[in-house]
């Protein structure tokens, strides 16, 4: 059987008395991969699909990842949970994540729209950062959905946590998350404020190549 857990976190797990749950544990995330699997289908076969109906990809790419066991206790731990299997499939629903990357404003919000109105796919959440950004200037569309996975002996539905964004704001984001992880999140007022002036151009930036897209759109 495959592992998702390093021999360190293994260790942190040990720490943490959890031995009798490890083995849960990895097989629990090993059905949060196969959640991931299933999104990234969905969207894989919705932009073929748009391909062939009107010659045009929405998804520039897709990302995808695990969050990491250590993450996984720092949240538990956060929010006061018990530390338990149920603790985490309850209550932590970004262990599963995908990012996609889409060309266009308007592309994030079509394929929202596409992937949340599929029978199996259940809408939890939304939040959305690009009509209401963070003060920081983060923009993205956020999404919870739970999908079911379906096991040799039952199905169960899995939380996956679904970040949709243009090239743009996906550039302005990860380079904010380096310069935060490289200061320990101790950014000055005068780089926040240079970081938020920046994201409000990419923005300005993302509409105005909207806009641009839509004249060529009916152009044609």
């Amino acid at each position: 059987m495959k592992s998702f857990l390093s021999d360190a976190e293994l260790k942190l797990l040990q720490d943490y008395s959890w031995e009798s749950t490890i083995q849960n544990f990895m097989n629990h995330m090993q059905v949060y991969n196969a959640g991931i699997k299933e999104i990234k289908t969905k969207l894989e076969i919705l932009d073929e699909e748009f391909q062939t109906r009107h010659d045009y990809n929405p998804i520039h790419h897709i990302e995808s990842r695990l969050k990491s066991p250590k993450s996984i206790l720092g949240k538990i731990r956060a929010k006061g949970l018990t530390m338990s299997y149920e603790s985490i499939f309850e209550n932590i629903t970004d262990i599963a994540g995908v990012r996609v990357i889409c060309n266009y404003i308007d592309d994030i919000y079509h394929i929202a729209d596409l992937l949340t109105g599929q029978d199996d796919v259940k809408l939890v959440r939304v939040r959305d950062y690009i009509k209401n950004p963070k003060p920081s200037g983060y923009r993205s569309l956020h999404l919870i959905v739970k999908i079911p996975i379906f096991l040799a002996e039952s199905t169960q539905m899995i939380a996956v946590e679904i970040q949709i964004r243009t090239i743009a704001m996906d550039f302005w984001a990860s380079l904010e998350h380096k310069l935060k992880y490289k200061t320990g999140q101790n950014i000055s007022d005068d780089v926040r404020n240079r970081l938020k002036r920046c994201a409000d151009s990419i923005s300005a930036l993302d509409q105005e190549m909207q806009a641009i897209h839509n004249i060529t759109l009916q152009q044609n």
